[in-house]
């Protein structure tokens, strides 16, 4: 895909969910259940994939697992299937430079049109070199930066960062997943003084407040007077399930958007349940330790994966989280998207790549 047509794709703003790892009770890559995720995901009209990210479990990188490329490999194949317009193939790209390259070069030989770039290993690393790390790696991919919050590993990234960051030709996007204001603000406003908001789309990746970043609209200085900044869509872990009403709703914040704000009000009172049902599903009250198994466990109702297993036999609920599940569920069905799944469920577990 041209880079140019790239960027158009990205500024319409689609759902783009966190793509998980389905396994069997023994821990192996079920690639059955994997492909009906993303089947899944396709029909409820996600605009784009992002593979190889934290959903989708780091230790698939484990050369004893190695599990990198089969899952995205996958995950390509199945994205294309009998589609003109497939979605967007986003994949996860992390480590240190000689990972990254690797990864990145990965990526590119099996068709994905971005990397999301974490800089998560790169902990006390100087800002003109982290700025070098992200040049390497755009020479390779068209880059998607990434805002990981510093509660769960992510470095703090500050406004000067962003705007020489921006300086890369090859950016394309920017996920904003700081779970902090102050920190959005910072992307936000070195956007508009790079002047590239027509060109370089943010995604919201701030699980805490979905609906109030897509909604807001940011007039902020730029290098020629005031411009407006907006969201474009989201890639989340939290849109990696109820994926058909995450579509739903971002549609209905465009044309809110649209109308100059009409409807805003019932918006937010949809955000507010929204946060809940995160808190609940990424486990929120214990600094998200369960995040991926609370993803899982409502994957694992609709029939999408066969169970919570995760790749480190330690991780999965944490105490109370289910009883906090089976509360958000029961409180915010209009949340959900269970009919759907299970109208398409079959097809989606019997087709062949």
């Amino acid at each position: 895909m041209l880079i140019e047509e790239l960027r158009a794709r990205l500024l319409e703003g689609h759902v783009i969910p966190a793509h998980p790892l389905a396994l069997d009770s023994q821990r192996r890559f079920d690639e059955r259940h994997q492909a009906a995720l993303t089947r899944y995901y396709r029909a409820a009209g996600a605009g784009g994939l992002a593979v190889g990210v934290h959903t989708t479990q780091f230790a698939i990188r484990d050369p004893r697992i190695g599990l990198l490329e089969p899952v995205l490999a996958l995950a390509a194949e199945v994205a294309r299937e009998g589609a003109a317009a497939p979605p967007l193939l986003i994949a996860g790209i992390c480590g240190e430079a000689g990972q990254a390259r690797r990864e990145a070069e990965l990526a590119s030989r099996l068709g994905y049109d971005a990397g999301l770039l974490s800089l998560a290993a790169l902990q006390g690393v100087a800002r003109d070199r982290l700025i070098e790390h992200c040049r390497a790696i755009a020479d390779i991919i068209p880059l998607f930066g990434f805002y990981l919050q510093p509660a769960v590993g992510g470095v703090r990234l500050d406004y000067e960062f962003w705007r020489e960051f921006l300086s890369i030709d090859r950016v394309v996007a920017i996920k904003v997943a700081p779970f902090n204001r102050y920190d959005t603000l910072d992307v936000v406003r070195a956007l508009a003084q790079s002047g590239r908001q027509l060109e370089v789309a943010l995604y919201t990746g701030n699980d805490d407040n979905i609906v109030a970043d897509l909604i807001a609209e940011h007039v902020v200085a730029g290098p020629n007077g005031a411009v407006s900044i907006r969201f474009s869509g989201g890639l989340l872990g939290q849109w990696a399930v109820w994926t058909k009403r995450a579509v739903e709703l971002l549609e209905e914040i465009k044309a809110c958007r649209a109308r100059e704000g009409h409807g805003a009000y019932t918006l937010l009172a949809q955000a507010a349940a929204l946060t809940e049902a995160n808190a609940a599903l990424f486990d929120a009250r214990h600094a998200f330790s369960g995040c991926i198994a609370g993803l899982h466990e409502i994957l694992r109702r609709q029939g999408l994966v066969a169970g919570l297993w995760c790749l480190d036999p330690n991780e999965g609920l944490s105490p109370g989280q289910l009883d906090e599940i089976e509360r958000v569920c029961s409180v915010y069905p209009h949340l959900q998207d269970d009919e759907f799944v299970r109208a398409h469920l079959a097809d989606w577990l019997t087709a062949r790549p």
